[in-house]
């Protein structure tokens, strides 16, 4: 494969700012697809900003919290709802799924979320992602399979080969543990297909652990969650043109 990786030293990191924002006090309890027993009750923590300027914000969204709000009442709670009470003016960049923590960027302003939409349709925007998924990824590669919405089965995404939308993500092997049958490996994904990571870890035989969604036996994980993490994001400032380079440690 061209692509090559730079492995980051994922776990000695300090971040430039480090600010808290209250929890939002909003209740959180409904049923979600797929799981009539499922109550939205996410972490109370207060959210850590890891980056701040003039224009952009970059918050560490722990898993089980939504990153922008839902349509029900119950569902407000969110990353973004934290943020606006801090910034009222706060505009969504992209979202990470609740189920996935790590590295959210949100613009400060109209034009920060014009100039950082720009980017993002631009590919300039280089993110890599932490997981531990099932069984031994013996060396590096890459998926690329389309995908589209399992519509009878919604929010799963499913590999399409005629109406699926293009997908690729690249991966890299990182550990090995044979006790526990898993690997950590860093992901980057190409495109920003819903679930992509997901999916294409599934779909090359390595569910991502702990994924309730796509893992056939996702308690076999001993955390309650999914072990995949937004842990870098590099880009250059749309606004300032400065190379901006944050990262997150890996909860897992």
């Amino acid at each position: 494969m061209e692509h090559e990786y730079s492995v980051i030293d994922y776990f000695a990191v300090e971040p430039k700012f480090l600010y808290d924002l209250p929890p939002c006090s909003i209740a959180a309890s409904t049923t979600m697809p797929l799981n009539d027993n499922f109550v939205y009750a996410p972490p109370q923590d207060p959210l850590s900003i890891l980056f701040e300027d003039d224009d952009l914000i970059v918050v560490d969204k722990p898993a089980g919290l939504l990153s922008v709000m839902g349509r029900l009442p119950e569902h407000h709670d969110s990353a973004y709802l934290r943020v606006l009470e801090k910034f009222p003016l706060a505009k969504v960049t992209h979202r990470l799924d609740m189920a996935t923590s790590g590295l959210l960027m949100f613009a400060k302003h109209r034009d920060a979320e014009v100039a950082v939409s720009k980017m993002f349709q631009a590919r300039t925007v280089k993110k890599h992602y932490i997981a531990l998924v099932q069984g031994q990824v013996a060396q590096e590669g890459s998926v690329e399979v389309p995908l589209i919405t399992d519509w009878e089965n919604r929010p799963r995404q499913i590999v399409h080969f005629e109406l699926g939308k293009h997908a690729k993500t690249l991966f890299q092997p990182l550990v090995y543990d044979e006790k526990t049958d898993q690997s950590r490996v860093l992901l980057e994904p190409v495109t920003g297909r819903s679930h992509q990571l997901r999916v294409h870890m599934m779909h090359i035989g390595h569910p991502i652990m702990g994924d309730k969604l796509y893992h056939p036996e996702p308690k076999r994980f001993h955390l309650n969650r999914m072990a995949l993490h937004a842990a870098y994001l590099a880009f250059q400032h749309p606004l300032k043109g400065t190379d901006v380079v944050i990262q997150s440690q890996a909860p897992f």
